[in-house]
């Protein structure tokens, strides 16, 4: 469902506003890359990932422990933001139009926007982006210009989510991918329940306050450089030992031994 169309030519979307919509379940799209309008959504069915019951199949499982791509998080925002609106054969436009491309782009100065991202040697293949607030995490967009990059993107932020405690990743809109995955779709009403519960301890009633806190100690930890899980305190990784940088094999086995 669509609501209020926002004139965007030129114009940045205020970053609290933005929050605020997430925070009652409502996010903006636009009709084409280079429109000049800004709508929001209330979708009457949301999907949404269990991150228990996120389904690691034997094959990406396989490419996973190859370590076959290296991972990062937020170390190249800006291109996965990119990457995710440029046109493709598959995809010749997107939804992501300039203003909310710069939008997003603020968010991720301020603390709110995250991204996972996918290389092949030097060359960025793949990867995702995505807002965090409380234990929410709610996904925008997911790129691949290689076989199982963005398979691998999801797989490594799904393992993040889980060692940080995170409850609820968001992502808007069932597809065929994400339904593979293990995704499931919900009533809005009942996605709204979910939401409540990961975000109702957010206070974002002053911009200052509100901006100032960043996406919150769960993101923190999600997002930040891995150097192991030895001895994390997560419960929802309590068997798991990792000694030095994470690898493919480590993401593996915490989305076995969690699942």
């Amino acid at each position: 469902r669509r609501s209020g169309l926002l004139p965007s030519g030129g114009m940045l979307i205020d970053p609290l506003i933005l929050l605020q919509a997430y925070s009652i379940g409502v996010f903006p799209m636009s009709d084409d890359r280079d429109a000049r309008e800004v709508y929001w959504v209330e979708p009457k069915f949301r999907a949404i990932l269990p991150l228990e019951r996120f389904h690691l199949s034997r094959s990406l499982a396989k490419v996973l422990r190859r370590d076959q791509f290296r991972v990062t998080a937020n170390r190249a925002f800006g291109q996965i933001l990119a990457l995710c609106a440029a046109a493709a054969p598959d995809r010749p436009s997107t939804w992501i139009n300039h203003a909310i491309e710069r939008a997003y782009g603020d968010l991720h100065a301020r603390g709110f926007a995250h991204s996972i991202e996918v290389w092949d040697g030097e060359e960025l293949v793949g990867g995702l982006y995505g807002v965090a607030l409380g234990t929410a995490f709610f996904g925008e967009s997911m790129v691949s210009r290689r076989t199982d990059a963005s398979k691998v993107a999801l797989a490594w932020l799904v393992a993040r989510m889980r060692f940080a405690g995170f409850t609820l990743l968001d992502c808007q809109f069932m597809t065929d991918h994400l339904r593979s995955m293990g995704a499931i779709e919900l009533r809005q009403r009942d996605y709204l329940q979910l939401l409540g519960a990961a975000v109702g301890s957010v206070s974002l009633g002053a911009e200052s306050d509100a901006l100032a806190a960043g996406s919150g100690a769960a993101a923190e930890r999600a997002f930040a450089p891995l150097a192991g899980l030895a001895d994390t305190g997560s419960p929802l990784a309590p068997s798991l030992t990792v000694s030095g940088p994470l690898s493919g094999h480590s993401i593996a086995q915490l989305l076995t031994q969690t699942s």
